[in-house]
């Protein structure tokens, strides 16, 4: 089987190129001139000069593919509209080459985000695939404009959506700068109440993206691939702590109104660099959201999910790998 793997450079693209290795799969990438393609390199795979804001450069990659698997998205952006061209917009793109030009293709599944559902409402109510969607962000609202337009296409092609929670692991960048303060001493928390978060490993995540898209059962469903369990951030910092050999880290509570004053100067000083700014308004009223969970349930029963890295073992291979590459 021939598959694409959008975003393949990056943290869980990678991941996915490096479990369809495991199956009988020729890989196909898609990858600018510019892109850092260290996750890539000596692969077997090939990689093909292309954009998801041009249609016509994706049309030699889409050609003889039986399956797609859509892992590129905007994560940064300083507006709404920003986002939806990245993520609705790119995705349409995708779609409509696919539509035209791959008529061999047996299965579009595309990586959303929990994003799309907004937070739980309480500890006892996890959102699921049913949940409606109140997301609360431009990311989210991108996202969920991004699956709208997927299942557009479906009377094309059997397309899945999968919708992973937090994600951590080796080659991760977004919540690096939690295990550089743990590695120094300090465990930043979030608030005076104790939060509850979905938290899936980069590899079992990844596993999980091919096992629902080679599933004969998961055609036109969507599905959240997420621990079983859910974590606080004070257990996540203990085991972080251990991982690192530590006997003792300062806890430092954040208050909400702290947080949400930060992300509101960050957007602003943002205004004045050439990349939009990881933390903004919006990104501090989620990091003070009490539950971000999610059921998978479904999952379970549809395709036999299930999580193989522990939140311990996890972390442990995480810190280990950021050592060895010197990330912390």
């Amino acid at each position: 089987m021939r598959v694409l793997v959008t975003g393949a450079t990056g943290f869980i693209g990678s991941h996915v190129v490096d479990t369809l290795k495991n199956a009988d799969t020729d890989i196909v990438c898609i990858a600018r001139p510019t892109s850092d393609l260290r996750w890539l390199n000596n692969k077997d795979v090939h990689i093909i000069n292309a954009s998801l804001e041009n249609p016509e450069s994706l049309i030699p990659a889409v050609q003889d593919i039986d399956m797609i698997i859509h892992v590129a998205g905007l994560t940064a952006a300083r507006n709404d509209e920003e986002f939806l061209r990245g993520n609705r917009d790119a995705t349409r793109n995708l779609l409509e080459v696919a539509k035209n030009h791959a008529p061999n293709l047996q299965r579009f599944l595309h990586v959303s985000s929990q994003t799309v559902t907004g937070p739980s409402p309480s500890l006892i109510e996890p959102v699921h695939e049913d949940s409606p969607l109140f997301p609360i962000t431009a990311y989210g609202r991108s996202k969920r404009a991004a699956e709208e337009v997927v299942r557009e296409y479906s009377n094309y092609f059997p397309i899945t959506i999968v919708r992973p929670p937090a994600v951590y692991g080796e080659r991760d960048t977004a919540v690096l700068t939690f295990f550089q303060s743990v590695s120094k001493g300090i465990v930043p928390l979030i608030g005076f109440d104790e939060k509850k978060v979905s938290l899936i490993h980069g590899i079992d995540l990844a596993r999980g993206i091919v096992e629902s898209a080679f599933s004969p059962h998961t055609i036109g469903e969507t599905y959240f691939i997420s621990s079983e369990d859910f974590y606080d951030w004070k257990q996540i910092a203990e085991i972080t702590k251990n991982a690192f050999g530590k006997s003792f880290v300062m806890p430092i509570r954040v208050p909400h109104a702290t947080v949400m004053l930060l992300a509101g100067l960050s957007e602003f000083f943002g205004k004045f660099s050439s990349k939009p700014p990881v933390l903004n308004y919006e990104k501090g009223k989620d990091l003070i959201q009490p539950y971000w969970i999610c059921s998978v349930d479904k999952a379970k029963k549809d395709f036999g999910w299930k999580q193989h890295i522990s939140i311990e073992e996890g972390i442990k291979r995480t810190v280990e790998w950021y050592i060895e590459h010197k990330w912390v």
